[in-house]
């Protein structure tokens, strides 16, 4: 049920039970430790509270107090200024740079193979085969550091980590050589957090999972 806007407290974060995007925001939340108020809703019946908020009714929303702000790249920029710790953007321009353009590339490069894949059909096959083929065309990368193009958890691994979380429900076998994608995703999904990102519904994507620390 959506709050009054009254009622809502100082965060609130408007999100769909299973969109990558509003995962990413859900784990950079988890992440900070920062409490918030959820509303979950369907990505495609925006609420006429959420139209209020925001003209274009797109999830993630996030409210914090007298700011709406509803693109995601926007969202977890601010977030991680909002609350410094942990950072999650390295200090220094170049590094930053490379974060944004790997980012960048995954939302052009992977994401759109995720939304065909969800199509069904035909195209979906298609896409499953280019989505395995961007993921192990980045093997080397998910070699090269404990996390993606960082040595730190950054906010690349809040977009990176709910994609390889997803893998199996979208029918995507990386094979042997995707083992270090595979081994990057066990450690993100027992790092402080991704837990309490989930929602039930993205659980239920991995039900057999355990959370328990390796």
């Amino acid at each position: 049920m959506v709050q009054n806007a009254r009622s809502r407290s100082a965060l609130t974060l408007y999100t769909s039970a299973d969109d990558i995007h509003c995962h990413r925001t859900r784990l950079v939340l988890a992440a900070k430790g920062v409490a918030y108020d959820r509303i979950i809703l369907k990505s495609d019946q925006p609420t006429a509270d959420l139209l209020d908020l925001n003209p274009y009714g797109t999830l993630p929303t996030l409210v914090d107090r007298d700011l709406t702000l509803y693109d995601p790249a926007v969202v977890v920029e601010y977030l991680d200024e909002r609350y410094p710790h942990p950072p999650l953007m390295p200090i220094d321009p170049l590094s930053r740079a490379r974060l944004r353009l790997g980012t960048w590339r995954i939302e052009n490069d992977w994401l759109p193979e995720i939304e065909t894949i969800g199509e069904g059909g035909k195209v979906a096959e298609g896409a499953r085969k280019r989505l395995r083929e961007h993921l192990l065309m980045s093997v080397p990368l998910f070699k090269a550091s404990r996390f993606f193009l960082n040595p730190e958890m950054s906010l690349i691994d809040c977009l990176v980590a709910p994609v390889v979380w997803r893998l199996p429900h979208l029918g995507v076998d990386l094979g042997k050589d995707g083992k270090p994608i595979v081994d990057y995703g066990e450690r993100l999904f027992h790092s402080q957090g991704f837990a309490r990102s989930l929602t039930p519904e993205e659980r239920d994507m991995r039900p057999d999972f355990n959370f328990s620390p390796v």
